[in-house]
């Protein structure tokens, strides 16, 4: 209940957001700027947050092997994304976008506000962790997928952004237990709580240059939306409980593993291809679901571990 309560919070957000973006207060420029204050700001802080504000009962032998477990999901997802294309008889041209879609979800846009939310901010160290391979695979096998001539070539520069960075700094201060003022923290909670209000308005201000019900014409993209965001969650979650009984982790992963795609897959296509449209609609679709999605995996996996 508390999860769904969580995305009813985010949806009306995105709604908010939506309606702004309709009577013409916010537009795509106001939504350029409201990303870059999320994704170098906001967020950030909230990882930074979690540390220096968090009650300290996360053991560095837990943050290494949640580490292992984000290496084995987006290893499994890489799998899948050679998968999925084959089984929903995807186009040629358009076998990139999946397998982008496939591998890459919105953790930090969706993510870190639902974990915040649900298992309170200690929960985030956890999740933040899944931001460095995420990084790495993004300019990596990203770059590699998506790039037609695979002339592209790997910069760290990239990989090391802003958000790598907060996570590296939140672990150190995690870990070793060093004392800051109370000025920093009271400064990145209250610039980490941005981060669910803003994001979720720049998805709605996304929503509001489409029309909805034509996300709902393209079966393979409803077929595939709803086995990234039911079948992968739920058959992941229940393998994963095999043999993690921390419950916090587990719930961690499972919201992480039923996020939508994420919206930097956009960006990415952007730069090789002139017709991103299905990558609009997959992002589009998976995050309008995902607010229904999302609390269904955690009632179901909770049902059957029951």
């Amino acid at each position: 209940m508390l999860l769904l309560q969580q995305m009813i919070v985010l949806f009306i957000y995105m709604m908010i957001g939506y309606a702004a973006c309709k009577k013409g207060y916010l537009d795509e420029v106001a939504s350029s700027k409201l990303s870059w204050i999320v994704v170098n700001v906001a967020n950030p802080m909230l990882a930074i947050s979690a540390a220096v504000n968090g009650d300290g009962k996360i053991q560095g032998i837990e943050l290494l092997m949640t580490f292992g477990i984000a290496v084995l999901m987006f290893g499994s997802f890489m799998v899948f994304a050679k998968i999925l294309p084959k089984v929903l008889c995807v186009e040629e041209e358009e076998v990139a976008f999946y397998k982008l879609m496939t591998v890459f979800n919105n953790m930090g846009f969706m993510g870190f506000p639902v974990i915040a939310a649900a298992y309170g901010k200690n929960a985030l160290l956890y999740a933040s962790i899944f931001i460095l391979p995420f990084n790495v695979l993004f300019y990596t096998y990203g770059i590699k997928v998506i790039d037609k001539n695979k002339s592209s070539k790997f910069e760290w520069k990239k990989v090391c952004n802003v958000g790598v960075l907060a996570c590296i700094v939140a672990s150190i201060l995690y870990l070793s237990k060093m004392p800051v003022p109370q000025f920093v923290k009271s400064v990145s909670e209250g610039l980490g709580n941005l981060n669910g209000p803003l994001s979720m308005m720049v998805t709605g201000i996304a929503f509001a240059k489409i029309r909805i019900r034509d996300l709902f014409t393209d079966a393979k993209l409803i077929i595939f939306a709803m086995i990234k965001l039911l079948v992968i969650p739920i058959l992941g979650t229940l393998f994963l409980r095999q043999f993690i009984h921390n419950e916090i982790l587990c719930g961690v992963v499972m919201i992480i593993m039923a996020t939508p795609v994420a919206s930097m897959t956009l960006m990415l296509a952007k730069e090789t291809c002139d017709n991103c449209e299905t990558i609009v609609k997959g992002i589009s679709l998976t995050t309008l679901l995902s607010v229904v999605t999302i609390p269904l995996v955690s009632a179901i996996t909770s049902l059957f571990i029951l």
